[in-house]
């Protein structure tokens, strides 16, 4: 009887953390996901919804973790990626040519169209770094961690991810390390 208490108080405690951090930390979740999904709101919430599920069976170790923050970027990061691998995934058939999606009210209120559409050309791996480096401005280690990989592959996913960022945003290619004047302007619309 005691045992099923403790539990029950256990629960309780753990539940009302979790809708804490939730409630604190929602708006962050929401904006990184509607990054890494390319503006897609539907898709964001599907990300969210799947990170914090997976979070909140993890609690216990999230508590635990030396660097939260980066924890919950890797299971994000992690859900973003094995997306594609859903079973759903292999069945559908997304396309550009719905009749009734207009790419302005697929977007987000708080991200360019035209910079949604641009990184819904990147790979995810591509997409997620840049929005890791960025949005949420790590450095390169921090990044490679979030991501799971090497630093020279955060190198040169980011470099090929910006290179294919201006092709997109029709901007001229400029020299390494070196953004082009107004993709300078396009990559502070990922920092808002």
């Amino acid at each position: 009887m005691g045992v099923k208490e403790d539990s029950s108080s256990d629960r309780s405690e753990r539940d009302e953390q979790f809708h804490e951090f939730v409630a604190d930390r929602r708006k962050w979740l929401l904006q990184t996901a509607r990054l890494l999904t390319a503006g897609d709101p539907h898709l964001a919430e599907d990300l969210v919804q799947t990170a914090l599920t997976k979070l909140y069976v993890s609690w216990a170790a999230f508590r635990r973790a030396d660097n939260p923050d980066g924890y919950l970027r890797r299971v994000m990061v992690n859900a973003f990626l094995r997306e594609r691998r859903r079973s759903w995934w292999r069945f559908e058939r997304p396309s550009d040519r719905l009749p009734d999606r207009a790419d302005a009210q697929s977007a987000p209120v708080d991200l360019d169209p035209e910079l949604s559409r641009a990184l819904g050309q990147l790979p995810r791996r591509m997409r997620a770094a840049i929005i890791l480096r960025f949005f949420h401005e790590l450095d390169v280690a921090e990044t490679a961690a979030a991501l799971g990989c090497s630093t020279g592959t955060v190198k040169s996913q980011t470099a090929r991810a910006l290179d294919k960022l201006r092709v997109a945003l029709d901007q001229p290619a400029a020299p390494r390390n070196t953004p082009a004047p107004n993709a300078r302007f396009k990559e502070q619309e990922l920092i808002r």
